[in-house]
């Protein structure tokens, strides 16, 4: 009954959760006005830009590509300028030999732009795909840890997107994944939507019961301070799993094996406890030492 109770749940507040805005900020068209003081340079970007799409979708994301030689006959979203010229202040600089330092500051500084991006432009596509993973996973972890602990409210953190009513932990947790889901969906230019990704919204309502059994299991076995940790770390884990595993399967058709996953998930759940733990000396620095030291215990005991 309890699991019949919480799919309900979960069947309602998916159904405020609108996968139209994803798609339509995955589809939006970004332009990039492009500078440079040779034909050469110009040629570069656009390589680095361009490579390996499919024919059909270089030829979309290159039109969404102007030398900036004369007046432009739309305002670009975005300008990039070659490391040979002299660029303005702050401006983002293409360095041929340095890529991901223009990925990270061109992802940094249009973060409204990220999906569109990685839709259009592969370079940009892994490095968004795995800053959605972590913020998505660190979200979940976030909202464990403020609904286990005395006085801390958990809308410290800010998801417009996220109703109140619904908040319990497995349907938040699950709503944030799905929300994952179209976000990974849309920058591996794949159709979003629950019906375009039926089967893939599936694994992630199906997998929220285990994750959720896991992380009673563990509270039920470890002392309360080392219960809260592990909750959190299940709810890192189990989301930075699933991302990783969409992420392949939109990348090469298939996910990982068992064992793979499994090696996945036990770092991963090493990593939550300690960013779990971080998230506690912020939010109750009061009550860290003492959880810190009863995970400690449980750990030597088992």
């Amino acid at each position: 009954m309890a699991a019949i109770h919480g799919l309900v749940n979960i069947r309602k507040a998916l159904t405020t959760l609108n996968p139209n805005e994803v798609r339509e900020r995955s589809e939006r068209p970004v332009r990039i006005a492009l500078h440079a003081g040779s034909q050469e340079a110009f040629q570069r970007m656009e390589n680095f830009l361009l490579r390996d799409l499919s024919p059909a979708r270089r030829r979309q994301s290159a039109v969404l590509l102007s030398r900036a030689t004369s007046t432009l006959a739309q305002t670009p979203d975005m300008d990039v300028y070659d490391e040979g010229i002299i660029s303005p202040p702050g401006a983002i600089v293409f360095q041929p030999d340095r890529p991901r330092v223009f990925i990270d500051k061109t992802l940094t500084r249009h973060s409204d732009l990220g999906v569109s991006l990685a839709r259009s432009f592969l370079p940009f596509r892994h490095p968004f795909v795995y800053r959605t993973i972590a913020r998505t996973s660190r979200e979940n972890t976030l909202f464990s840890v403020t609904t286990a602990l005395p006085d801390v409210i958990p809308s410290i953190i800010e998801l417009p997107w996220a109703v109140a009513e619904f908040a319990s932990d497995t349907t938040f947790l699950t709503m944030n994944q799905v929300r994952m889901a179209f976000l990974i969906a849309g920058a591996s230019d794949r159709p979003v939507g629950y019906r375009e990704q039926k089967s893939e919204i599936a694994t992630v309502v199906g997998s929220a019961f285990g994750w959720r059994a896991l992380a009673r299991q563990l509270v039920g076995k470890i002392p309360f301070g080392g219960g809260l940790m592990a909750k959190a770390a299940v709810a890192y884990a189990g989301t930075k799993v699933l991302g990783l595993s969409l992420e392949r399967f939109y990348s090469i058709g298939f996910t990982y094996t068992r064992e793979e996953r499994d090696q996945i998930y036990a770092d991963a759940f090493r990593q939550g406890k300690k960013i779990a733990g971080k998230m506690l000396t912020y939010l109750r620095p009061d009550l860290a030492d003492k959880y810190a030291a009863e995970g400690r215990r449980s750990t030597v005991a088992s």
